[in-house]
């Protein structure tokens, strides 16, 4: 029998629930992981994920809120005594032009795709040094590299935000042996990418989508589990503060190159 990656590690996965979360809690658990799953609106959805996985729990809290965060990670403290991983998840895409700024939706991203990484590596790092294995995983975006996406400027420095963050934390955390990398994926079919559109803007845009990749194609929720699964375990022990693009070879992207 395959000894599984993450026997005996506690994750923690921020918005955990849906999407790229949902199939990262998924494999993190098939690999041997206890799963503390965070969600803020999705009760629903974690619930059933819960109640589908082994040694995992839901953990309710709204990232961009600093005392929601503390006692979120209290709880997890409570319940499973350790945290081995983070993945930074949790996130929203609000697509404007660059020239309709709206001072509330722009604030709106940055509170809980930048603040939000950053609360929780914070709740999480007293934990994280007692762990013999500690990892934190962000998830950037392509978007935060260079691509063309039109609308995306906002969300795209928020992304950027992050490649820093996991670069800064790296050097930040060397001392407590805990490693940082980020994935940065492309295009991927979730319940983000696909809200509010009818099902012909949803085939429109997974046909613009896989015309710029190299690839021919576009990606799925699996497709980043499998690469956070590699960071989370001791097979990329040699990698600390890197971004892994994982869009199928964007070819409208001004640089590939971190």
């Amino acid at each position: 029998m395959t000894e599984r990656k993450l026997e005996g590690k506690t994750a923690v996965i921020t918005g955990g629930s849906r999407g790229i979360g949902r199939a990262i809690s998924r494999l993190f658990s098939e690999e041997g992981a206890s799963v503390a799953i965070n969600y803020n609106s999705s009760e629903e959805e974690a619930i059933k994920l819960r109640d589908s996985l082994p040694n995992s729990d839901i953990f309710r809290a709204d990232m961009s809120s600093r005392d929601q965060v503390k006692r979120m990670f209290t709880e997890i403290k409570k319940k499973f005594g350790k945290i081995d991983i983070l993945v930074n998840n949790a996130g929203i895409m609000d697509v404007m032009p660059f020239e309709e700024y709206d001072e509330i939706r722009v604030r709106r991203m940055f509170d809980i795709n930048v603040y939000g990484p950053i609360y929780a590596s914070l709740e999480a790092l007293d934990l994280l040094k007692k762990s013999k294995e500690p990892v934190i995983i962000n998830l950037a975006s392509n978007a935060g590299v260079g691509t063309a996406a039109k609308g995306t400027t906002y969300y795209a420095m928020t992304k950027a935000a992050i490649v820093m963050l996991t670069k800064r934390l790296a050097f930040d955390f060397m001392d407590s042996k805990i490693r940082v990398n980020a994935i940065a994926p492309g295009w991927v079919k979730t319940d983000m990418t696909l809200s509010g559109k009818t099902e012909d803007e949803i085939k429109k845009a997974e046909e613009f989508f896989t015309s710029r990749t190299s690839l021919s194609m576009t990606g799925n929720v699996k497709h980043i589990a499998r690469v956070a699964l590699f960071l989370a375990s001791s097979d990329s022990e040699y990698m600390n503060g890197q971004v892994l693009v994982v869009d199928g070879g964007r070819i409208d992207n001004l640089t590939h190159s971190l």
